[in-house]
C-alpha cells in the first residue's frame, strides 16, 4: 500500500498566467507487520493540468465533438488520460510531465517531487453557472506493473484578469551574470512580479472614484435620486449607493436592491433561439422608505462569485437591479388622523394605490488577491488517495 499526498504551497486559488506549484509525496507506510520484503514498487507518476468543460444540455447546442471519450481502462494499459471518467469536455491541457520511472519505497520511506506549471494565460476563469461549467483539476496519475492507472485529482480556481496577456515586463535594468542554476528562483521572480502587477492593476482600476448621480422617475414624476461613486469593484467590495427622495414629487412606500449576474449563451450555441438570460442574485437590500428623506445600501460581492467575462460561448455580467414601489397618491393622503383631540394620532391608511417599476445598472466586477479569495475557497490545499 502506498499513500499518494499533494499539496498546493499558497493555497487553491490562482490568476491565469501564474505558477501552480503542487508537492507530490508517496509515502510506504510502516506498520507492525512491516518487514525487508513490504517494499513497495510504483512503475511510473505523471502529473497534468486541464480545464474541464459541461453544459446544461436543454440551455446550450454543441457541435458533436471530434475527441475520443475514455471512460474505461484496461488493466495493462499505460496510457495517461487525466480527464478519464469526467463529465464533458477538455478544452484546455498543459503538457504531461513526468514524475519519477521504476520508484521503489521501503517501509516508512517517502519520497517527495515537486511539479511546477504555468497556468494558461488565455484560458476561461473557474465558474459553475446554470448553464456553463469550466472546472480547472491538477491531476496525478501512478500505476504499478500489471496494475490499473489510479488517478489523484486536485481541484482549484483560477481567476483571470484581462489586460495582463498583453503587458511586456521591462528588462532589468542592472544585469547580473548568467547563471543557470538560477533558472528556478526567476521563475518565481516573474511570478511574483506577475502578482504584484496584477495587484497594481486591480487597485487603479477600482479606487478610481467620480460621483455618478441618477435620476429616478416614472410616468407620473419624479421619485428621487440614487448616488453611486464608483461602477469598478473586485470580489469582496461591497457596492454602496444613496438614495434622496426629499426632492421628489411622487412618494416611494419601498425599495429593493439586488447585486445579480447575468448568464447569457452567446446566440449560435443557443438550445432555443430568444432563450431567457439566467439570472442569479448573490445580494439583496430591502427597505420600507415612505417619509424618509434618505437612506443607503451596502451590497458585499462574494469572495466565492465569479467575475465578469465572456468565452466564445456565454458571457457572465454584472448588475444592480432596483424595484421600487411607489404611492398613486400625494404624500398626505398616505396618512389618516386617528383623533379629533388634542393629542393627535396618525396611522397608515388600510388600502393604498401603487405603481411598481424596476431599473438596472450595469456594473463591472473583476478578480481580487488569489491569496485572499483562498480563504474562503471551497476546494482544500491538500488531497491525497491510497493505492
Amino acid at each position: 500500500m502506498i499513500e499518494v499526498l499533494a499539496k498546493l504551497g499558497r493555497g487553491p486559488v490562482f490568476l491565469a498566467g501564474e505558477v501552480l506549484e503542487c508537492m507530490i509525496t508517496f509515502t510506504n507506510p510502516l506498520s507492525a507487520s512491516s518487514t525487508s520484503a513490504s517494499s513497495e514498487m510504483l512503475a511510473w507518476a505523471s502529473a497534468q493540468i486541464h480545464c474541464q468543460f459541461h453544459t446544461s444540455e436543454n440551455r446550450v447546442a454543441l457541435p458533436p465533438s471530434d475527441g475520443i471519450k475514455h471512460d474505461v481502462q484496461a488493466e495493462n494499459e499505460t496510457v495517461f488520460v487525466p480527464n478519464r471518467g469526467e463529465r464533458g469536455q477538455c478544452i484546455l491541457s498543459t503538457p504531461p510531465k513526468i514524475l519519477f520511472c521504476d520508484l521503489r519505497l521501503d517501509p516508512g520511506e517517502s519520497k517527495s517531487y515537486s511539479y511546477c506549471e504555468t497556468l494558461p494565460i488565455d484560458g476561461p476563469p473557474s465558474f459553475r453557472g446554470q448553464s456553463v461549467k469550466y472546472v480547472y483539476k491538477l491531476t496525478i496519475g501512478c500505476q504499478r506493473v500489471n496494475s490499473p492507472i489510479k488517478l489523484l485529482r486536485v481541484p482549484f480556481r483560477v481567476l483571470v484578469l484581462h489586460g495582463l496577456k498583453d503587458y511586456q515586463f521591462p528588462q532589468d535594468e542592472i544585469v547580473a551574470p548568467s547563471n543557470p542554476f538560477l533558472e528556478e528562483e526567476e521563475g518565481l521572480k516573474k511570478d511574483s512580479r506577475l502578482a504584484d502587477l496584477a495587484t497594481e492593476l486591480l487597485m487603479v482600476a477600482t479606487s478610481r472614484r467620480s460621483l455618478h448621480l441618477y435620476n429616478i422617475s416614472n410616468t407620473r414624476g419624479k421619485v428621487g435620486t440614487f448616488c453611486i461613486f464608483k461602477t469598478v469593484y473586485k470580489i469582496g467590495e461591497d457596492v454602496i449607493g444613496t438614495f434622496n427622495f426629499s426632492e421628489g414629487d411622487i412618494p416611494c412606500l419601498q425599495f429593493s436592491v439586488s447585486l445579480q449576474t447575468e448568464e447569457s449563451i452567446q446566440e449560435e450555441f443557443q438550445r432555443r433561439r430568444g432563450q431567457p438570460v439566467s439570472f442569479s442574485t448573490h445580494a439583496r437590500h430591502q427597505e420600507a422608505c415612505l417619509h424618509t428623506a434618505q437612506s443607503s445600501f451596502s451590497l458585499p460581492i462574494p469572495l466565492s462569485s465569479t467575475p465578469g467575462f465572456t468565452t466564445n460561448i456565454v458571457s457572465l455580467k454584472w448588475r444592480l437591479h432596483f424595484e421600487f414601489v411607489t404611492s398613486g397618491e400625494s404624500s398626505r393622503t398616505c396618512l389618516v388622523r386617528g383623533s379629533q383631540s388634542e393629542a393627535i394620532t396618525w396611522a397608515g391608511v388600510e388600502q393604498i394605490g401603487v405603481d411598481t417599476f424596476s431599473w438596472d445598472l450595469p456594473i463591472k466586477v473583476l478578480p481580487t488577491n488569489p491569496i485572499l479569495a483562498s480563504y474562503v475557497s471551497q476546494f482544500s490545499s491538500t488531497n491525497s488517495i491510497t493505492i
